[in-house]
């Protein structure tokens, strides 16, 4: 990773709403890993949890996933968010910040 990749992942990050919502799909995806259910983060979840529109929700979603940070697939009738572990484990590599 260079450091203009990382850029990228800070411009992403940068905006309080969306790091809200990557900060929901982290929490998500940490419950699925301790109840054994890889399920991720049902995007309709987000979408009841925070106060903005889906169009909005949408937008910040593709914002992460143009970062790299989250990869978004569909369960059936449902998109579901998972976080990026590599690009994150890379980028606390890069900054020398112990995960």
């Amino acid at each position: 990773m260079d450091s203009k990749e990382l850029a990228k992942i800070f411009k992403a990050l940068s905006n309080e709403n969306r790091l809200e919502i990557y900060l929901e799909i982290l929490k998500c995806n940490e419950k699925s890993f301790e109840d054994d259910e890889c399920c991720g983060c049902f995007i309709t979840d987000i979408i009841n949890k925070f106060n903005i529109g889906a169009p909005t929700i949408s937008h910040h979603l593709k914002e992460l996933t143009n970062a790299g940070l989250i990869f978004t697939e569909k369960k059936g009738k449902y998109l579901i968010a998972r976080i990026n572990e590599e690009l994150v484990n890379e980028a606390c590599s890069m900054l020398k910040i112990d995960k």
